[in-house]
């Protein structure tokens, strides 16, 4: 399911009242990391909810016998570094681990689900983007 979602666009969207007006607080994709990851896992009940952050995400995880371990392997779920948007906005992101150090995650720029290297390549023998958790359920 993980792999089949790439490009899918229905994590896009999600309105909520903000300031009594209706808003779409994932912004067209580009803060949908959360709710696409915590749709996936509430699908197969593996948390209790749907979440538009990664900090309710993480929460939901570790509150269901998620548990941290230092290597991704296929099917983990990879937390990243916070790091400044556009907007000049910060923002940690979630994804899903899918071993041979690739990933799939939200795509701020695509604003769908992409398949990527697990640190966004790097630049200069660094990583472009830290690894700061994985997180791992035994089924």
């Amino acid at each position: 399911m993980i792999e089949n979602s790439i490009d899918s666009s229905m994590f896009k969207t999600f309105y909520a009242q903000v300031n009594g007006k209706k808003s779409d607080i994932m912004r067209n994709g580009n803060l949908s990391c959360a709710l696409y990851v915590s749709a996936v896992l509430k699908l197969f009940d593996l948390i209790k909810k749907v979440h538009g952050t990664v900090k309710g995400t993480v929460h939901d995880m570790e509150k269901h016998g998620w548990k941290k371990v230092k290597l991704p392997q296929k099917g983990d779920v990879i937390v990243w570094e916070a790091m400044q948007d556009e907007q000049r906005e910060t923002h940690t992101h979630i994804g899903f681990a899918l071993g041979n150090a690739k990933a799939i995650s939200n795509s701020s720029k695509s604003r769908v689900p992409k398949k990527h290297h697990f640190t966004f390549g790097t630049l200069r023998g660094q990583s472009r983007r830290n690894i700061t958790a994985t997180y791992r359920k035994k089924i």
